[in-house]
């Protein structure tokens, strides 16, 4: 929390102090106290960074001015609402849709002008930050979402994406590991930025079941499940291992999303069909966010 509004807070107080003293007024005539007004709220300066499952396009309401299609009832803007009851909160959220690990430090390209790099949000006054991206780092979440249920059709009963990834390179170790080396120096470099900052590295939520499967939500090969699974967790783990490497806080959300997945009745993501006022499909939905922003905000608490 930014010390310089308390200290300018402090240091008026001692000028108005002295200035009373010095010109040796009535204190009959000084204004009488407004009892109903208290001290100022601290600011709390919160940078949002990350990708759509932080930006959550789609529910209500999304800015598609800049191309990210940010919602104000994502996770990040649920955090500081709640955070506004004991600071002045300034949000500044950053997550774009499409967004890489190349987007923290690199100009974003999603709309009509180049956005600035993600990273450009943070500073000495910075407190809190949540870090949540990687998954469309070297089109793994597009393939996952686009290609595997696409080559569904041709082999229903098959698993005609593993075949497909393991021919085009190994989804499930070079490429997450790689992954995992981006994730590990963006958080170096967050923690450069905004050194007395708390940094969280938020994890993706789970999107198929562990057993079973729903064709209407989720359309991939029933050989896929497993496959789309394994991507999806190793996705996590790679934000988990970063955190690890780095000594920052985890939060587990894919823990806390078993049985929420896209199949189950309270999913906390989207499947292939957009609900109106809910998510484009394949993305989070309000209770999803919901929940992570109550995940989010109990790591802040500890």
């Amino acid at each position: 929390m930014s010390r310089r509004p308390l200290l300018a807070a402090a240091l008026a107080g001692v000028l108005l102090l002295a200035a009373c003293t010095a010109g040796g007024g009535d204190p009959a005539d000084a204004p009488a106290a407004d009892p109903t007004s208290g001290p100022a709220q601290p600011t709390f300066f919160y940078v949002a960074l990350g990708d759509s499952f932080t930006a959550a396009p789609g529910i209500p309401r999304t800015d598609g001015s800049d191309g990210c299609l940010r919602s104000s009832s994502n996770y990040p803007s649920l955090v500081a609402d709640r955070l506004g009851a004991d600071y002045d909160v300034d949000l500044s959220d950053r997550s774009c849709s499409g967004a890489d690990t190349s987007s923290l430090g690199s100009s974003q390209t999603f709309g009509r002008t180049p956005l600035p790099p993600q990273l450009d949000a943070l500073d000495r006054d910075t407190d809190l930050v949540t870090l949540s991206i990687g998954g469309n780092d070297f089109g793994v979440f597009l393939q996952l979402v686009g290609g595997c249920v696409s080559l569904a059709a041709q082999d229903p009963s098959g698993s005609p994406c593993r075949d497909a990834a393991q021919e085009q390179g190994d989804l499930l170790a070079e490429t997450q590991a790689r992954i995992e080396g981006r994730l590990v120096r963006a958080i170096q470099e967050v923690r450069r930025r905004a050194p007395d900052a708390e940094v969280l590295v938020v994890g993706y939520p789970q999107l198929a079941p562990a057993r079973g499967g729903c064709p209407e939500l989720l359309p991939l090969a029933s050989g896929d499940l497993p496959f789309a699974r394994e991507v999806n967790k190793s996705l996590t783990d790679n934000l988990a291992r970063a955190a690890e490497r780095t000594g920052t806080t985890y939060v587990d959300v894919w823990r806390a999303s078993q049985g929420h997945d896209i199949c189950a009745d309270q999913p906390w993501v989207n499947g292939q069909t957009g609900v109106p006022g809910g998510a484009i499909p394949f993305h989070p939905l309000p209770a999803g966010q919901q929940a992570v922003a109550d995940l989010v905000l109990a790591a802040v608490d500890r």
